[in-house]
């Protein structure tokens, strides 16, 4: 099992997505999402990522670069993993209850909450879209894009309030299972990327025996 500590970031007040961004690169080391979990799936796209919090949010900025920039999906609980997607699992009791928030390129963000993929329940997308903060280099509109070798980064921020289900209001000190993830099921290049290893036949993310561990300072 993977570890890292998430640190807790010195900053003043409000913060737009760009400072939020740009905080975690001063503050918070890079890791990488590379684990090729099934050889049948080999393409490895370049992905990695920095977390933070603040104690009432956690901060997120992924950086990507693929083969296949495919983001057709603009509806929040949408299909968004069929399309360029970076995924945060998090189980924050760590008692196999977790949060699946799924973004593709443009941000659209997909929620749900359960014990396993069969047993999923949608966060409500108006808590969704009210709560969480995305910002994609790509902007907001669908984009299908095959040059062999584009970037884009998307920097989300997601209160403690939104896991609903836990009664969180402060991360400082928590101590939560989590995965991070990147796949694309429609792009060019189907892959399926993990940071901490999911040991499984076929590619399956929703996996918590396979999360690593987050130590929130």
């Amino acid at each position: 099992m993977k570890a890292l500590t998430v640190p807790k970031i010195d900053h003043n007040g409000k913060t737009d997505l760009l400072q939020v961004s740009a905080l975690l690169k001063e503050q918070t080391e890079l890791h990488t999402i590379d684990q090729i979990n099934w050889p049948q799936f080999p393409y490895t796209p370049g992905v990695s990522f920095r977390i933070g919090h603040t104690n009432e949010e956690i901060w997120i900025v992924f950086y990507v670069t693929e083969k296949h920039i495919l983001a057709r999906h603009t509806t929040t609980n949408s299909a968004t993993h069929k399309d360029s997607c970076v995924e945060f699992f998090i189980d924050p009791k760590k008692n196999g209850h977790y949060y699946n928030f799924e973004f593709n390129a443009i941000g659209t963000t997909h929620l749900g909450y359960g014990p396993n993929i069969g047993k999923r329940n949608l966060i409500d997308a108006e808590l969704i879209e009210s709560m969480i903060r995305t910002r994609s280099t790509m902007g907001t509109t669908p984009v299908d894009i095959e040059d062999g070798s584009s970037s884009w980064e998307l920097t989300a921020v997601i209160p403690a309030r939104l896991l609903v289900h836990e009664n969180i209001t402060e991360l400082s000190g928590l101590s939560a299972h989590a995965n991070f993830f990147k796949c694309g099921d429609e792009t060019s290049t189907p892959h399926y990327l993990s940071w901490n290893p999911v040991h499984t036949d076929r590619p399956s993310f929703h996996q918590p025996e396979f999360f690593g561990r987050l130590e929130f300072e």
